[in-house]
């Protein structure tokens, strides 16, 4: 399978050695933002072919499928390109900065009958995964999801420290993996939403601190703090406090109350979740059915995102009055 990856950046790194370790898998064209840092990606990955241009990586010979690992604004715009021009697509999270984009993406794809999965790797997480099982087995019931992320950006760097031509968002990028995890492990859509944030940074434009609530039919309820101003140990941290345990999920491992490790080498064929998002995609795709992260099933994640901006913004506008 001839696959098109686009984005040059962190992520798209991690999905390049993801492909890597997958059978049968070709990356037959890099589509970067910057010509440099395109070029020498797609030489350490050995890929034959590289542009600046979307739509010329998609034409390349033999592609079926685009992975977009590009700036959260050109999601939705590409995802749809790439959809139109008759390719699988898997856009990294969020799959838009809207719900309507998100609503439209999902039009699209009926229309055209592909594979288009949202990268929503929390999914694939073999700790997440662990945690999921049992929950559905009845072993667990969750009773409060609290979860942390934390970064220290106050200048718009990526990952990488490199400057971005984009501005992240609180809410939009990293609430969207926390809000979609417990819809997906709570099997529900929340019955109560409420969000909070802080001051708007002066020259980023973005709240900088955020507060996020729900709570679910069954009574589950959960607890998400981001910061961008966090000045120590980054990263997103997931407690499952449930009726029999607690578990923290710290991306791939899992811990039990008490830090102690969960074992997990029996969850997938890898303890990387990329490459377990990775493969689900591409196995869907042989196997002609939905993923476990379709768009289709994320889009009630982008409403509640939806809910939760519409209440902000109704919020400041109040304090403004």
């Amino acid at each position: 399978m001839k696959i098109c990856v686009a984005g040059e950046g962190a992520f798209g790194n991690k999905h390049l050695e993801a492909l890597a370790k997958i059978d049968g898998v070709e990356v037959a064209s890099l589509v970067g933002g910057v010509a440099d840092a395109t070029e020498a990606v797609a030489k350490k990955f050995n890929i034959p072919h590289w542009t600046l241009d979307l739509a010329e990586g998609v034409a390349q010979p033999g592609v079926e499928a685009v992975i977009l690992t590009t700036p959260t604004p050109l999601h939705a715009r590409q995802a749809e390109q790439a959809m139109r021009a008759g390719k699988h697509v898997l856009v990294e999270i969020p799959m838009a900065d809207n719900v309507a984009d998100a609503e439209r993406l999902v039009q699209v794809q009926k229309e055209k009958g592909v594979v288009a999965m949202a990268g929503h790797v929390r999914r694939f997480n073999p700790s997440h995964q662990w945690v999921h099982r049992k929950m559905v087995a009845g072993e667990l019931k969750l009773q409060q999801f609290a979860a942390t992320t934390y970064f220290f950006r106050r200048t718009n760097l990526n990952a990488l420290g490199q400057p971005r031509s984009w501005t992240d968002h609180l809410l939009w990028h990293h609430a969207c993996h926390a809000v979609d995890l417990f819809l997906w492990q709570t099997g529900e859509v929340p019955v109560e939403a409420q969000a909070i944030q802080g001051p708007i940074h002066p020259e980023l434009g973005i709240a900088m601190d955020m507060g996020i609530q729900l709570k679910a039919p069954s009574g589950a309820i959960f607890t998400l703090s981001l910061s961008f101003n966090n000045n120590g140990p980054l990263g997103s941290f997931y407690r499952y406090i449930c009726d029999n345990g607690t578990y923290i999920g710290r991306y791939d491992e899992l811990v039990d109350g008490y830090d102690k490790p969960v074992d997990l080498s029996g969850i997938g064929v890898s303890l990387n979740g990329v490459e377990l998002e990775d493969r689900e995609f591409i196995a869907a795709i042989r196997e002609r059915r939905e993923p476990e992260s379709s768009l289709a099933k994320c889009l009630p994640t982008m409403r509640v995102l939806d809910r939760l901006e519409r209440q902000l913004l109704g919020n400041h506008a109040a304090a403004a009055e």
